[in-house]
Parts: C-alpha cells; structure tokens; sequence
C-alpha cells in the first residue's frame, strides 16, 4: 500500500477537521470512525504495519474483544473481514486462585448472548482498519513524525520532521504510551511500574481449550491462557522481571512444563509452543485528557495491567466518546475542537478510564497479599462473589462496556 500525501497537504491548503498522530488499533479506529462520520481526517504515522497474511504464524500479540469493540468494529465495516480472517471466539471465562482454589466462573449462555468476547492479533486488527481508511476519504501520511505543533485560535498547525506541515482543527494524539505530542503538550502522568513482564507465547495443550478464557493468579503474577481460533491458547504470564527472564531463557521442554505446573494442568500438558516474547508492566494514567485543540486517546491516555485484559477495549471506547462528543458539536452548529467540547469527552472518558485502571491495579494488589490471614479473607470474597449472580452479571456487562 503506498504512502498518501496530497498535493493540497504539501501546500497548507485548507485545515482539517482532524489529524490524527498514531496508526495503530486505536489511532487507526480514530480515523476511520471520524472520516465515516464526515469529518475530513488525516492519520500521521511513523511506520506502515505489514501486512497481514492468513499463511503467517499468529501474531504473538492478541487483544480480547470485549462487545463493545466489536460492535465498534462492526460500525465502521471492518468486525465480518476480522471474524472470517482468524478470530478466536471465548463464551466462557474461569479466573482462579492458586492459594485457594476459589473461582468465580463467567458464562455466554447465562447471559443470553453466543460469546463474551473474541480473541483476535493486534495485528490483524489493526491492518483492516488501515486498509479501511483509503475508501473512507482518510489522507494517510505515512511516514509521517510531528516535530512540533502550535495551537492558534482557529486551528492547529503541525510541523512534520520532514519540513512539511498541515493544519488542523483539532489535534488528537493516538501515539502510544511514551506519546511524543503528549509530553510537547506539557501533560505529565502518574503510575507505578509493576517490575513485572508479560511473557507471551501460543501453546498447544492435550486437552481444548473449550472456547474458554482461563486465568489464573499465582504468587507471582497471573497467568491467563486464550483461546485463538485454530484451537491453541496464547499464553500471558505476568511475572516478576528476574523470573521472567528465567523462563524466556529456558528451553522448549523446560518451559513447557513450568507452565503446565503453573496452569494447574487445566488443559492438560502443554505440548508444542511457540518461540516467546515480553513486554513490561506498567500502570500509567495522563494527568488530563485535554489541551488547547488537542485530545488524547488510548494508550496515550492511560496503560492497564493486562490482567483484565481491557486496555484495547479502553481505548476503542475513548473513539466511540471522542466521534459521539464531536458530532454533536457539530450538530449545535459550534467548533468542535472547543474547550468545553474537549472537556466534555475529557471528563467522560478519563473518570471512565481512571476507574478501571484503578480497579485492575486494585485487583493486582488484592492478588499479590501473601498473608495468610488477607489470603483466606480473598478466597472467601471470590467465593461469595462467585454466588451473587446480580454482581457477577454487573462485572460482565462493566466488561462488555455496557
């Protein structure tokens, strides 16, 4: 796919409505749900994605789809080519604690719906939706890195690192947790580093998987097994930073059975797996969403613990209030990079946001207690938990995004 500038971009002809920096899921989703709803939108990126290929090994990286993404998806014509390329459907999910045994298991059925989510690569995602953005009118200027940028009173205008530049009414940063336009904004974070990392891998198992998302929390970290689509599970096993490289380093057999030990054998033994992977861990929450014609979105904005496997979903919920607060600036007939119009998706989305984030790294704290006595009062909370059916379809439609 070859890179877009248009002649009218190179001129500094008339702004856009939008431009927005960072082509991944999230800044990509941005584009193309803003140019659907009629907003002339640019998307600046340092870096083309390959190309997704049906023939290639599954992406080490996968997202679960909760419904609301997918329903997102499905809005801007892109969820059928997603599903019919390779995506792995759960409808059911069972979370453990290894010191305990207490469980708390969610079904579809119960809910009246065929699944809970998919479990999908972040990289086919993320190709479909560029591949979306020619047809719906998005300008793709790739590569493309912002330099600098100044808000004026009408507008925002972008300095690229290759002396072009363009304008914009308003500037959204979709560029990803360490977000260049986030720190030219002046706009600190806050967090904590887990000194954890994500290894992540695709395992084959003796047993299925049985359309189910397991995860199980351990002294160390938690280590969740999802289902993909061609029957294998893709691993997440959160641990700390020295055991993580321990396990990275041991061989294929080794490896395979710490984690069979360390699943409980839930699918049985593990019996192929693929060369891993791993990120590291961290809770980082944007001081404000906002500054003058600017917003930011996903990672940007905030990074989760995967644990509850949500960022994504996070951040597609950030585009679905980002389009829905601009088109109805735009129907009142006012600016929609305005201050209260950005504050509005502002305050929305980052108390929405924050909430989460602080309930996931909540969760990771509850987990991590060693003592005995918090150990039992947690399992006994999970079984509770697990025996309150008004509560437990609360969690499932809070995750769904509902």
């Amino acid at each position: 796919m070859n890179p877009v500038r248009s002649e009218s971009t190179r001129r500094r002809g008339p702004a856009l409505d939008v431009a927005v920096v960072g082509g991944g899921m999230v800044g990509a989703a941005a584009a193309l749900a803003l140019a659907r709803a009629g907003f002339a939108t640019a998307l600046l990126e340092a870096r083309e994605p390959a190309p997704w290929r049906a023939g290639d090994e599954v992406d080490l990286r996968v997202v679960g789809l909760a419904p609301s993404s997918v329903a997102l998806l499905d809005e801007l014509g892109v969820w059928t080519s997603i599903r019919e390329a390779r995506a792995g459907a759960y409808a059911q999910m069972h979370v453990w604690d290894a010191a305990t045994g207490a469980a708390i298991h969610f079904d579809a059925a119960r809910e009246g719906r065929a699944e809970l989510g998919f479990i999908v690569e972040n990289s086919l995602v993320q190709w479909t939706l560029w591949r979306a953005l020619d047809a719906a009118g998005v300008r793709r200027l790739c590569p493309a890195e912002v330099a600098a940028y100044e808000a004026r009173e009408d507008r925002v205008q972008l300095d690229l690192a290759d002396g072009e530049s363009l304008s914009a009414r308003l500037l959204v940063a979709a560029d990803g947790a360490g977000s260049p336009l986030r720190r030219l904004a002046g706009i600190g974070t806050r967090g904590r580093d887990y000194a954890q990392l994500g290894v992540v891998a695709h395992v084959a198992t003796e047993r299925p998987h049985e359309r189910t998302a397991w995860q199980r929390f351990l002294p160390g970290g938690p280590l969740a097994l999802l289902p993909l689509a061609d029957g294998r599970s893709s691993i997440v096993w959160s641990l700390p930073e020295d055991e993580a490289r321990r396990v990275l380093a041991l061989d294929d057999a080794a490896f395979r059975d710490e984690l069979g030990v360390a699943s409980d054998f839930r699918l049985g033994r593990i019996v192929a797996s693929t060369p891993r992977a791993a990120f590291p861990l961290r809770l980082q929450l944007a001081g404000r969403y906002q500054a003058e014609r600017l917003v930011l979105l996903g990672d940007a904005a905030h990074a989760v613990h995967p644990l509850a496997g949500q960022g994504v979903n996070l951040g597609l919920r950030d585009v679905a209030e980002l389009r829905d607060v601009l088109l109805a600036a735009r129907e009142a007939g006012g600016d929609i990079a305005a201050a209260h119009v950005l504050r509005r998706y502002a305050r929305r989305r980052r108390s929405a946001d924050t909430l989460d984030a602080l309930g996931f790294d909540a969760l990771a704290r509850i987990y991590a207690w060693q003592a005995p006595p918090l150990v039992a009062a947690r399992g006994l909370g999970v079984r509770l938990l697990d025996r309150l059916p008004p509560f437990k379809r609360l969690l499932a439609g809070h995750a769904a995004g509902r």
